[in-house]
């Protein structure tokens, strides 16, 4: 593969992502960087190449692809479902490789059958990439966002701790450190004694009085910044998550619920085993996931070949429910990944929920496999 050049098999690859039933789509180079710097995660936040237009509108070469097509998808107005493919260069600062590079995948939007739809989407990602690199040992991992949301709301946590932990998720270093925070909580902090006594005893109307006082005493101005309103709840929403601590019960649940990894034909009954041992009610989302291994097995995968890691995500905010990468050889490249982000689409701007699901492959890694580098 040439710096610049998609590499070889690129031709083979597009026709094989149009077989899919899913036409391929032209995305712009420039895009809009509001809709990825808003939703797309602090990791990829932090990787895009920004510039400005003349009027000022933040724009950013395309650092990835799903985002677009949703948006194109809304823009155009098209009936779902539908399926979209695409093959193309993206645009991030990487830390091993070229900062710009060829990625191909498909969008599938809309499928109302979700559990269908994931299988789908595992299952051609898996097909592409033996088909791309024949005769390479490929490892599939799959994690659920969805079930993780079910287990921190089962643990009875405050809303904030519940979106905290949530945003953590696949970041593992994050992930722990919040729970040994929820294992020992640190001390409020306060920044005047009137204010740690308003906290200490709750008294949210006689806080925002305070800091009303003292915003007028300074000549502090509210247009400027938050309402004495505004500083109050988050004081208070602040004071309520330092002050935390999980049951030593509910912390063990958590702990055994991220070190649950097992081949997905046992997936099912480890999480059902461990529901049941916890105590928790997470039956609702004990059916989208055994309703998702059925699918696969519909479609001849083989689960003991899969594995299900309770603590595996993605780096990207927007997913909702599936997660996977698919890696090779004995460094475990990733060669592919992808999930389900059903809430993508209304945050676009869709008039109506869309359900949707994709995966992405990254060509010059696949590259670098078919090479035996």
């Amino acid at each position: 593969m040439t710096q610049f050049g998609a590499p070889d098999f690129a031709a083979d690859l597009a026709s094989a992502l149009v077989s899919l039933e899913a036409p391929r789509v032209d995305i712009p180079v420039i895009q809009p960087a509001e809709p990825f710097l808003d939703m797309a995660g602090e990791d990829l936040r932090r990787r895009i190449f920004l510039t400005e237009s003349e009027t000022g509108e933040s724009l950013c070469l395309r650092p990835e692809f799903t985002i677009p097509v949703c948006r194109a998808h809304i823009a155009e107005g098209v009936a779902t479902p539908r399926r979209y493919s695409y093959l193309g260069q993206v645009f991030r600062q990487r830390r091993e490789g070229p900062n710009e590079f060829y990625q191909a995948g498909v969008e599938d939007l809309g499928e109302p059958d979700e559990a269908r739809a994931d299988a789908r989407a595992v299952s051609d990602a898996r097909v592409l990439l033996a088909r791309s690199a024949p005769g390479r040992a490929l490892t599939i991992t799959l994690g659920d966002q969805s079930v993780f949301e079910a287990v921190v709301a089962g643990l009875g946590l405050p809303a904030g701790w519940q979106k905290r932990l949530i945003h953590a998720f696949g970041n593992e270093q994050a992930l722990s450190a919040m729970i040994a925070r929820l294992a020992s909580p640190e001390g409020s902090a306060a920044p005047d004694g009137a204010v740690a006594g308003f906290l200490a005893s709750g008294d949210a109307g006689g806080l925002e009085a305070h800091i009303e006082s003292v915003m007028a005493a300074t000549g502090y101005s509210t247009h400027a910044s938050r309402s004495p309103a505004e500083i109050t709840a988050r004081l208070m929403d602040k004071q309520a998550l330092a002050s935390t601590r999980l049951s030593p019960a509910a912390l063990d649940a958590l702990r055994a619920f991220l070190a649950l990894d097992v081949t997905l034909d046992r997936a099912a009954d480890a999480l059902a085993g461990f529901a049941r041992k916890a105590g928790l009610d997470i039956a609702a989302a004990q059916t989208r996931f055994e309703a998702r291994l059925n699918a696969l097995t519909e479609r001849g995968e083989d689960l003991a070949k899969m594995h299900w890691r309770a603590a595996f995500g993605r780096p990207l905010d927007y997913y909702t429910g599936l997660v996977f990468e698919i890696a090779a050889g004995e460094a475990g490249l990733v060669l592919a990944g992808g999930g389900r982000f059903d809430r993508l689409m209304t945050l676009l701007g869709a008039q109506e929920p869309i359900p949707a699901v994709g995966f992405s492959l990254w060509l010059d890694r696949i590259e670098t496999v078919r090479a035996g580098r």
